[in-house]
Formats: structure tokens, sequence, C-alpha cells
């Protein structure tokens, strides 16, 4: 099962098992009539549907190399919206044979003229796929699922192997009225479990009991530690603005096996340091066996690199790459089919693609090493659980020198050579440098602040309008995003994204300057016209929080379930000059005034002027961090209030 390390929260777990009453359970196959009776989560009384209990248990084999986790969950479904959870997708490590699915049974239960109606799923319909050729998936979809109904399934995940412990989330994206999840584990095996946990358990047993494995001649004794842990009332994990990845968030145990006590043996220790994994890469055909793979004509790529300086040679490359191949939207650290047979199709996995691109870059002379990391979707790596597990995507690390490296991937066609994606950033990657037999993390992160000005130079018209021009100069990943979104969606639906969908903006040209020069800030020129809401012959009213994605607060919730990631420190500047008709003076003036979060983090400031004839404005907004804690909210909540409500304080004209 997929292992995926995150950073460990210990919270103050309260094991009072009297606190709450244990919700009911039931076997398979039999419901109580409240469940097919109920109308609506009592603790969520918007949920689309509801886990009604869902539970694991978990044993190894005879011979304590197996382990077998028998899941079993009941959902109900309250409205249209909720039945899309009657689709269920299992996916399992099928590589090597190590993990396995058996025993599937699945029903739906509906309550029909006062009497319950149960329909079995037909095993014909349960499809096994392959994902590639270490990972497969199998689904089904519950029949006869309406409004009201209860569907339940229920499994055995097995894998062959002791190491691969199973983990267990509490919470899922509705939510969960009742999770329980236990082992019964040799005390031959220490596996450390990682509680990320925000409520506390409603239940928690701990036992031990006698045990003893025979070989035929010898019996050997052992003790069996049984556990159990519940939660009860778990709302669901909710989508919220600037989080990252749900498993960073999830109320989840995850378990990595540390150490095995062989019986009549000494123990041996199973965490690993960093440069046993990357021994390991460099070993594993499917990575270090691709490194130095020849690619068909790659000599017209390297001959023509080695003319060019650094950093020429190294955009050269990036590019070719980029451009010839084609990601099939799979991410993995390994390969499927190899570099040569990618390179060849002209498409591959995140691995392939990128290998490529280390090989080229080696071959042309630059220091280059390859490296494993993880996207924002599959979570952040936790440095001091050495897995790879934790990693699904290679990349190539380059040291230029020692203030400046690059972090390339080329599985994005808007992606830059100079510019580490942002999906990466805010988490650490190994990178591997196998003749000097170095095997090191690193920090992903942008130290300088992504910057975006706004220049309008407009003048207002009696009669509530304003005419005039805007600049919009992007640097780094808003010149990304901007190309990104006006090549993918069009021009039409570009203009759309600019105007905010303000019937009232009207853009009458656009145009890009320095849309193919990597090294210069994208600019776009607009001509524009407004009508100003509100005026009338008498008064006009200007917001001049115009063409920036600032105009709505993402923060209006009085609470907050996870951490905020902003990604990257960013910088934006709006600056106007608006040119007053005739017959008209200012009749309000946003004060000039700055406010800054109280751990200095985000700063707004604000200075509005008028000057021969026209009203000057200037915005300037600073995050000086890229990431905040949940437990800061509150005065996060406060700043952005407040920051939107300075934003938008419109200016008021009066006819003289």
């Amino acid at each position: 099962m997929n292992k995926i390390f995150t950073l460990i929260l210990f919270c103050a777990i309260i094991f009072n098992v009297h606190a709450q009453t244990v919700p009911p359970t039931q076997s398979y196959g039999k419901i109580d009539m409240a469940d097919l009776e109920l109308k609506a989560c009592d603790f969520e009384k918007d949920a689309n549907a509801e886990v009604l209990f869902k539970t694991g248990v978990v044993y190894f084999g005879p011979d304590l190399f197996s382990i077998t986790e028998e899941i079993h969950k009941r959902v109900k479904i309250f409205n249209d919206n909720g039945k899309k959870e009657a689709d269920v997708h299992i996916q399992f490590y099928s590589g090597d044979h190590l993990e396995y699915i058996t025993g599937i049974q699945a029903e739906t239960i509906n309550l029909v003229d006062g009497k319950t109606e149960i329909i079995k799923l037909d095993k014909k319909l349960i499809y096994t796929k392959s994902i590639d050729k270490e990972w497969s998936e199998i689904t089904f979809t519950l029949p006869n699922v309406k409004p009201g109904c209860v569907i339940e399934y229920k499994y055995n995940w097995n894998t062959n192997h002791y190491s691969d412990f199973p983990d267990w989330d509490f919470q899922e994206n509705i939510p969960v009225r009742y999770s329980e999840f236990s082992t019964s584990t040799p005390d031959v095996f220490y596996y450390r479990a990682q509680s990320r946990l925000y409520q506390p358990l409603i239940k928690y047993t701990r036992n031990e009991e006698g045990r003893s494995l025979s070989d035929g001649q010898d019996s050997y004794p052992y003790n069996l530690i049984i556990e159990t842990r519940a939660m009860a009332n778990v709302v669901s994990l909710p989508d919220e603005p600037f989080m990252s990845s749900p498993l960073d968030n999830v109320q989840s145990l995850r378990f990595q096996l540390v150490t095995i006590r062989p019986i009549g043996g000494f123990a041996k220790s199973f965490s690993d340091t960093w440069a046993k994994v990357g021994g390991r890469l460099i070993d594993d055909e499917d990575f270090g066996g691709q490194l130095k793979r020849k690619l068909n004509n790659e000599e017209i790529i390297i001959k023509k690199a080695k003319l060019l300086s650094l950093d020429n040679k190294i955009a050269y490359i990036f590019n070719e790459v980029r451009n010839t191949m084609k990601w099939n939207g799979v991410d993995r650290w390994k390969t499927n089919d190899g570099t040569y047979r990618a390179w060849e199709n002209k498409t591959g996995n995140s691995a392939e693609i990128n290998l490529i691109l280390y090989h080229l870059l080696k071959q042309s002379g630059v220091d280059a090493y390859p490296m494993i990391v993880s996207t924002r979707s599959h979570g952040k790596v936790v440095p001091y659980y050495t897995s790879t597990a934790q990693f699904n995507r290679a990349v190539v690390y380059v040291p230029v020198d020692s203030t400046k490296h690059y972090v390339l991937d080329a599985t994005g066609k808007y992606n830059l050579y100079n510019e580490t994606p942002s999906e990466l950033l805010n988490s650490s990657g190994l990178y591997i440098d196998r003749p000097k037999n170095l095997y090191d993390m690193l920090f992903l992160k942008r130290d300088l602040p992504v910057r975006q000005v706004v220049l309008i130079n407009a003048e207002i018209k009696s009669g509530g309008k304003l005419e005039g021009t805007t600049q919009i100069l992007s640097t780094s990943y808003n010149r990304i995003d901007a190309i990104k979104r006006y090549k993918t969606d069009g021009e039409k639906k570009y203009i759309d994204y600019l105007r905010g969908d303000d019937n009232n903006l009207k853009i009458s040209s656009l145009k890009f300057e320095n849309m193919d020069v990597d090294t210069l800030p994208l600019t776009q020129k607009i001509d524009f016209n407004l009508e100003l809401a509100g005026s009338d012959e008498n008064y006009i009213y200007l917001n001049p929080n115009i063409f920036t994605s600032l105009k709505t607060n993402p923060f209006l919730s009085e609470s907050r379930m996870t951490d905020i990631d902003f990604e990257y420190l960013r910088s934006y500047s709006i600056n106007g000059v608006y040119k007053m008709p005739a017959g008209y003076k200012t009749d309000a003036l946003p004060k000039n005034g700055t406010i800054v979060m109280p751990d200095k983090s985000v700063s707004f400031k604000r200075i509005v002027g008028e000057q021969d004839g026209s009203i000057i404005v200037h915005y300037v907004i600073s995050y000086n961090k890229a990431e905040y804690l949940k437990a800061d909210y509150p005065d996060f909540h406060e700043f952005f209030k407040k920051m939107n409500e300075m934003l938008n304080e419109q200016i008021i004209l009066k006819k003289s």
C-alpha cells in the first residue's frame, strides 16, 4: 500500500472510552432501519453522503511474512450528488505480486415500501486494470444507487512482505460517523506509528497475547500486540483555498518498520539512511539502469549543446526535451518502458522524460544529478522518514554555483529551465551523486518574491465611464500561469478571465510582449473601458482595484481546518493615474495607511492622492512567508478582511 509519510503533529489524544457512545457497526448484510431512514448527517447537515462506518482489521499470516487487512465500509447516500460514492476505485502495488485484493463483496440496500431491498453487485462487473508495470486498480460501481440508499462493500488487501504495513485514514472527503482500525502485530516487529490526529480517539485499547511460531520441530514464543483505535463524528476534509495536498492534512495513521527482532536472534534496524536509499535507486534497473542509456540520434543535440555557454546549453537541451516529449500524465520516480523506448515513441512518464533530460545534459558536459521529488498533490516529503514511497517524480538537479541551482522538469509544456516548478516547492528532493557516493536531501523553495505589477492610465468621463490603458508585468510563475492560461483557453476566455467576468468592463485590445523571451517579464498591454457602477449625474464611484486577482477575499471563513500554502513569496503592486473630468472634485478619497500582520509576514500599503487634476493610486502587498499554520488563522482572517476592505474602498467624485 502506498506509504505517504506526512509531517507528524502530536496532539493530546484523550483516550476516554466513555466520553461518547461508540456508534454501532453491523456485520455485512445486516442494517438498522434507522440508517435506511436517515435523512441527513447529524454533525454535517449539508453532506451529500456519509460514511456510516469503516473498519479495518490487520493481522499477520502464520509465517509472519504476509499481512492481510480486512476492510468493511458502509455509506449512506443522501442525494444525487452523493451517488459518486458508489464508484469504487482500489489501487494496489501489483509489481512483483507484492499486493493483491481478494474477497470483494458489494451490495446496495434500498428501503422500498417499508422493506429492505438488497441488490448484490454482479462479480462480472468487477474490473481489474493495469496502470503500469507496478500499479493496478480494481474498479466497480454499486447497482441501483439512488438518494436514500445505503451501499456497502468489503474486501481483503493482502501483501507478501512484512515491511508493507497498511495505513489508515480516519477522515475522508465526506463525513465519517465511525472509523475503527484494529491491528494484531507480533512484537517481533516494531512499526513506528506516525499520527496526524486533531480530535480525540473515542476508543483505544491495547492487549498482549502469547503466541508461538513453529518450524515443524521447535516452537518459538512471541507476543501479539492487539491495538484498536477509533474515531467518531469526523467531519469531511474541506477543499480550502491555498491548502496543500489533502494527504498532508487528513487525520490518519502511517506506519514505518523501524526494527525487526528475529526470534532467537538480535534485533535488526530497518531505519535506512538516505545513502542506502540512494544506493538502491542507483541499482534499480528502472532508475539507475537508465542514466547512461544511449538515445537514437542524441549526437546531434549533444554536438550543438557543447558549443553553447552553460546557461544556454541547459536552456537548449531543456527546450529540446520539453518540446519533443509528450508527458502521458503518469507520475513515477522510475521508468516504465525505459528511456530508449520513450525517446523513440516521443512519450513517457515523468521519470522517462526527465531521465532523458539528465542523460543529454550529462553527455553535454553539464554537472547534473538525478533527483526524486514529491508533487504537491502527492504530499510533502518528511526528511527523517527514509522511504522512496514518499516520492512520485524524477527531475534533474543542476548546481550552477554556490548561490544558484536549477531543478529541471520537462514534463510541463510551460515549465522553464530556470524556475523550479511551483508544485514541487516547500518540500524536499533527494539527489544522487554516484561518483562521490553522495545522496542528500535538498529543501526546494524560492527565496525571492514573485512579482506582478499593474499600471493603469485612464480618464474618468463625466457620466461615469472610465477609458484608458493597462499594462500588466508578470514574472516567474505569474508569467508561466498567464501564458499557459492564454494558450490553453484561447483569447476569448482569457479576456473574460482578465475582466473577472465583470460585464461592465470591456477590453478592446490585448497585446503581449516578451512571450517568447523567458528571461524578461511578460507584458500585457490592454485598451479598455469600464462603466462605473452606481454613478449618476452628480456622483462618480471608482474602485481602482481592477485587472488584479485581488478583488475577492479567499479567507472569508471564520475557521480553518488546514494550513495555508501560498507555494512561494508574492508581491503585488497596483499603480493608477486617473484623470478627473472637468467640473468634478473629489468628495471622498481612501486614507493613506499601512497594515501589517502581527508576525510581519504580510503587509499592505495604500497611498492615494490628488495631483494636477488626476488621482494617483499606489497599492503594495507583500507576502514574506509562503506557509502559514492554521493555528495562526484568526490573525490571518482578520488581516485579510481589513486588507480586502481597503483594496476595494471607492474613490468618490462629486459634480461641482
